[in-house]
């Protein structure tokens, strides 16, 4: 089968396109044949330094989701699999390929009514999304500050909170990404990027209520400094290269709680099948913004690293 091969950390070129063994199904195992796989952040900047949550020596195929259609059964696999639209966690590697074997209990039907790109978008980023909009407690009335919100994750935040009635904020890098937002018809869009930005969010609408903070770093405390008393941060995302750093002790000094929701295995699954739920009944909607084909998974990465994305990058397998 074609695959991508990551053998040694470095820059996007690092990524191969290549050819590996057709993976076979063992006891309790489906195959899963791949049209869509998911890229996001975290692994490239697994690909860039070794960095990340994936416990796997090199040479490795990457990628850890994708969406697709069993095609074959492992001994003891109920045959009512056979021919089901899934998409599925791989473990942490072999996304990058035309065909992944998982255990029998780790794919998610799409629900008629999805297409499977959309799914597959909504796998990783839509659970995410929806974790941390439960986790915040959102209320009609709050002011919701949304970085990094033309990303996969943080579109989708800005839909949950403008769901909940709450007025939202939403804060990008660079012109482009913010003429964006603003013909989504959200509240405010601001560019984070630009001087003074958090004096326009506060000319805008005073302090916030709750930071969905995906950027990290720097701004990450910026954004803190925006919240009310009885405020809610969330952290998803390092795009700026680290995690936030807020002490404890100055959010106990501000009176601002510091979420950080930790669902369990089974958690995770409720909140994949909700999201693509959602998605099925038009009440999240993904925004697809590249494509690249699988051989292209380099430029892929290399697009993401130079912040010229927007919403979910996908591989597209076949």
């Amino acid at each position: 089968m074609r695959a991508v091969w990551l053998r040694e950390f470095g820059g996007p070129e690092v990524l191969v396109p290549g050819t590996a063994p057709d993976p076979a199904p063992g006891p309790g195992q489906v195959l899963v044949d791949v049209a869509h796989a998911n890229i996001t952040f975290v692994e490239t900047m697994f690909r860039a330094t070794g960095f990340g949550p994936f416990d796997a020596e090199l040479p490795l195929i990457p990628g850890n989701g994708v969406g697709g259609t069993i095609t074959e059964l492992g001994p003891g696999v109920d045959p009512a699999l056979a021919g089901r639209v899934v998409v599925t966690a791989t473990g942490g590697t072999g996304g990058y390929a035309e065909r992944v074997v998982v255990d029998r209990s780790a794919p998610v039907p799409v629900p008629p009514g999805l297409a499977l790109d959309a799914a597959v978008a909504l796998m990783a980023d839509g659970r995410t999304a929806l974790m941390l909009a439960r986790a915040a407690g959102l209320r009609r009335g709050d002011r919701v500050l949304v970085e990094a919100a033309a990303g996969g994750v943080g579109s989708l935040l800005t839909q949950l909170a403008a769901a909940s009635g709450a007025t939202v904020v939403a804060a990008a890098g660079g012109p482009a990404k913010v003429a964006g937002l603003r013909a989504a018809s959200l509240d405010l869009a601001v560019d984070y990027r630009q001087p003074g930005w958090t004096g326009r969010v506060r000319d805008a609408v005073g302090a916030v209520d709750v930071v969905f903070d995906g950027v990290g770093g720097p701004l990450a405390r910026e954004a803190f400094n925006l919240l009310d008393p009885g405020g809610r941060m969330l952290s998803f995302g390092l795009a700026g290269g680290a995690w936030a750093d807020i002490p404890a002790e100055a959010a106990t000094a501000r009176g601002v709680t510091l979420l950080s929701p930790r669902p369990g295995l089974d958690e995770l699954r409720a909140l994949t099948e909700a999201a693509l739920a959602e998605g099925a009944a038009g009440r999240l909607r993904p925004q697809i913004g590249q494509r690249f084909p699988l051989d292209r998974a380099a430029d892929a990465h290399a697009a993401i690293e130079a912040r010229q994305t927007v919403g979910k990058t996908l591989l597209d397998v076949r």
